[in-house]
C-alpha cells in the first residue's frame, strides 16, 4: 500500500513564496552593494538561484551566487564553497536550504560562515518543519509546517516546482 501525497506549495505558491523572501532579504540589506547568496548543494542552492532572480530584479546590489557542499550523511567533514572566503568576508551572506528539518545542515552550514568576519548572516528555507535538534532558526521562510516525524517534505524543482507531503 502506497503513501498518499499531499501537496503543500504549488509551482505558482513556490514562486510567491520566493518572491516574497526576497523582498525580505532586500528590506534587511537595503543598503547593501554586494549580497551573498549561499545555497546547500542540490535543492538548497537551486532555491538559492531562484531567490537570486528574484533579487536581481528588484535590487542593484551585486547578487553573487555560491553554493555550499556539505556531506549530510558526515556533517563533520569538510564544508566546502564555490567562492573562497576572501570573497564573503565582511559581506552580507543568506544560507539557503530547502527544507529545514532537524537543522543539523544548516547549523553546519552556518559553522563554516563563522570562520570568517562577517557584516550580517541570515538563513532561508522554502519550507520550515518544526522539528529542529540544533538551536538554529530560519530568518527567512516560505511555509511553517507542523508535521510528525514519519512524515517526508518532498521538494521538486524542475519544470513545474512543487513540495508535498508523503
Amino acid at each position: 500500500m502506497s503513501k498518499a501525497v499531499s501537496t503543500i506549495l504549488s509551482h505558482e505558491k513556490i514562486q510567491h513564496k520566493t518572491r516574497r523572501i526576497a523582498y525580505q532579504i532586500l528590506e534587511s540589506n537595503v543598503n547593501e552593494t554586494e549580497i551573498i547568496i549561499a545555497g546547500i548543494a542540490g535543492n538548497g542552492y537551486t532555491f538559492a538561484k531562484k531567490i537570486k532572480n528574484q533579487l536581481a530584479a528588484i535590487c542593484d546590489a551585486d547578487i553573487i551566487l555560491c553554493e555550499v557542499k556539505i556531506d549530510k550523511k558526515n556533517p563533520l567533514n569538510e564544508v566546502t564553497t564555490s567562492i573562497e572566503s576572501d570573497d564573503y568576508a565582511n559581506k552580507s551572506i543568506v544560507l539557503v536550504d530547502d527544507v529545514l528539518n532537524s537543522g543539523s545542515t544548516l547549523i553546519y552550514g552556518i559553522r563554516h560562515f563563522l570562520d570568517v568576519p562577517l557584516k550580517q548572516f541570515k538563513t532561508a528555507v522554502l519550507v520550515n518543519r518544526n522539528h529542529k535538534r540544533f538551536p538554529v532558526k530560519a530568518d527567512y521562510k516560505g511555509i511553517s509546517l507542523s508535521t510528525s516525524l514519519n512524515e517526508h517534505v518532498q521538494v521538486e524543482f524542475g519544470k513545474e516546482d512543487r513540495a508535498y507531503l508523503a
